[in-house]
């Protein structure tokens, strides 16, 4: 069975296995890994759509996995946890949304442009 784990846990398990150099700038290494992670993703899915290869799931949760790797790190440049920013970022779209799911137009009329 695999191991059950919360976004604190997560973060504090990611953190231990950052590199020294890391450490030093957590924010700016994260801030430029997530952004090479995130262009990983969309390219495993662009070759799936347009190139012919076959979709890789497996391939893409790892790919993930390294996203999730980098927005710990972002959150430790922060000083925040991944628990503040999953909270955070719920409450802003039930805030949006008004508890409903995403609409084409609640997302088009929406105040709060964020």
């Amino acid at each position: 069975m695999k191991e059950t784990l919360s976004f604190n846990e997560y973060q504090e398990r990611a953190n231990e296995l950052m590199s020294e150099e890391a450490k030093k700038e957590p924010l700016l290494n994260g801030v430029l890994g997530l952004t090479g992670e995130a262009g990983e993703c969309a390219d495993l899915y662009k070759k799936y759509l347009f190139q012919g290869h076959p979709f890789d799931k497996e391939k893409m949760v790892k790919e993930l996995g390294d996203v999730l790797w980098y927005i710990a790190e972002v959150c430790k440049g922060l000083g925040v946890s991944l628990e503040e920013v999953a909270k955070t970022n719920l409450d802003k779209l039930y805030q949006r949304y008004h508890g409903h799911t995403f609409s084409a137009s609640g997302s088009i009329h929406r105040e709060d442009k964020d």
